[in-house]
């Protein structure tokens, strides 16, 4: 299959060919902005939805499983174009970081370790997708946040049609959708709570996800609004730390432990559910291979000392 590049000669062209795409994206800017945020009180903290939630309903709703206003040859040209814009939003959090260096320095190792915590999450997530009854596709689900840079590292480790990748595309899709109203309740409910330092929830918000960090950030600064910048410039530093540091992190400990994992829980949930293990059935057919490689081998080599009895004999 012939992989679909975008590449065109010149702006012009691109967005001859891109023109609907552009159009669409600004009248779901102007909904979205119209709409704006909307909070809803919930116990001690609230649910607040954010205007990039309603942006997102609509292109989901404009794709070409639901209204077909899109083809699919239009969403796989839209998905290149999202680090097109989200770099000023990046040249944004730089900024804030560099304005308040102070609080950042400040912060000192607790920045640069705050990636280790996300393991944490594998613990809990992997034996609940299992139980789900993801087989490898809970790797890839499982092992990091799933944003663009994960998504990316998972299909060139596994391929783009491996188990891996489309537990990682899932997670990345649903993310996107729900990760924006899940960050903001949590942040909001931890805030309300009153038990980490208000620093503490601004590092934490820096994820490795630029919607999910803006989400997050947004709930903690309404709860404490005399600490905004304070909070935001510890939350764009610890997103950009998390970009940096988060794939390697993935690359020599989350992946390989939740392949070490999966390895190990997978056959107990399997037995669990009454269905077929995926890991014992793959150690099979893996022994299975030898062994035919083996008898391969034996019976080559047995027609070749026959062979060379026979042609003994013939001259003697």
């Amino acid at each position: 299959m012939k992989k679909e590049t975008f590449q065109y000669p010149s702006l012009k062209a691109r967005i001859k060919n891109e023109y609907r795409i552009i159009f669409a994206a600004f009248v779901f800017i102007l909904i979205a902005d119209a709409i704006g945020q909307i909070e809803i009180p919930l116990g001690p903290g609230k649910l607040i939805l954010f205007p990039i939630f309603y942006a997102l309903i609509l292109g989901v709703l404009s794709g070409p499983e639901i209204l077909k206003f899109f083809k699919k040859k239009e969403v796989k040209a839209a998905s290149k174009l999202v680090i097109v814009a989200i770099c000023p939003f990046i040249a944004k959090l730089g900024i804030n970081a560099g304005a308040s260096i102070e609080v950042v320095l400040s912060a000192g190792p607790a920045l640069l370790l705050q990636e280790i915590g996300n393991l944490g999450t594998i613990f809990l997530a992997l034996p609940f997708a299992l139980l789900l009854g993801l087989k490898r596709e809970a790797i890839g689900a499982t092992h990091s946040i799933n944003r663009e840079s994960n998504l990316a590292l998972v299909t060139d480790l596994f391929g783009p049609d491996s188990p891996e990748a489309r537990g990682s595309l899932s997670i990345y899709v649903v993310g996107g959708m729900v990760g924006t109203i899940y960050f903001g309740f949590l942040a909001t409910m931890t805030a309300a709570a009153g038990i980490f330092h208000p620093y503490a929830l601004g590092m934490a918000s820096g994820v490795g996800a630029g919607i999910l960090m803006a989400s997050a950030t947004a709930s903690i600064t309404a709860v404490y609004p005399d600490m905004a910048a304070e909070l935001s410039a510890l939350a764009s530093t610890s997103e950009t730390l998390s970009g940096l540091t988060g794939i390697y992190v993935a690359i020599f400990v989350g992946i390989p432990l939740c392949r070490k994992l999966y390895t190990w829980m997978e056959p107990k949930f399997a037995k669990l559910r009454h269905e077929p293990s995926e890991v014992l059935m793959r150690k099979e057919k893996k022994w299975r291979s030898i062994d035919e490689i083996y008898r391969v081998g034996c019976h080559v080599c047995c027609c070749r000392s026959w062979n060379r009895l026979a042609n003994l004999l013939d001259s003697m």
